[in-house]
C-alpha cells in the first residue's frame, strides 16, 4: 500500500492512516493448523489464517479462493458480495 503505483488511486497519507488503524485493529494469529486446499498453493496462507483465526468470512476478489466457498463453513465472499451481506444484516 506505500507502493507509488497507488499514488493515483490514493494518497500516500491516507493509505498511511488507513495502515494505522488496521495495525491498532489487527490480531496476531497463531497458525497451529496447516491447509493445503486451494488449487493455487500460494493462496493456502489465507485459508491458513481465516481457519486458525476463527474467521467469519474471507474477502477476497482471487478466483482460486471463490472456488472454496465455503471453505470449513467460512463463506468466501467478494468484496460487493460482503457488502451487499453486511447491507441486508444492518437494523
Amino acid at each position: 500500500m506505500t507502493r507509488s503505483k497507488f499514488d493515483k488511486y490514493i494518497p500516500l497519507d491516507i493509505r498511511s492512516q488507513f495502515l494505522a488503524k488496521i495495525k491498532l485493529e489487527s490480531e496476531q494469529i497463531l497458525v497451529s493448523e496447516i491447509v493445503n486446499k486451494c488449487r493455487d498453493p500460494k493462496d493456502d496462507k489465507f485459508l491458513d489464517v481465516a481457519l486458525n483465526g476463527q474467521a467469519t468470512h474471507i474477502i477476497t476478489g482471487d478466483k482460486d479462493l471463490l472456488e472454496l466457498n465455503p471453505f470449513e463453513g467460512i463463506p468466501i465472499l467478494t468484496p460487493k458480495q460482503f457488502l451487499e451481506f453486511i447491507k441486508d444484516i444492518k437494523p
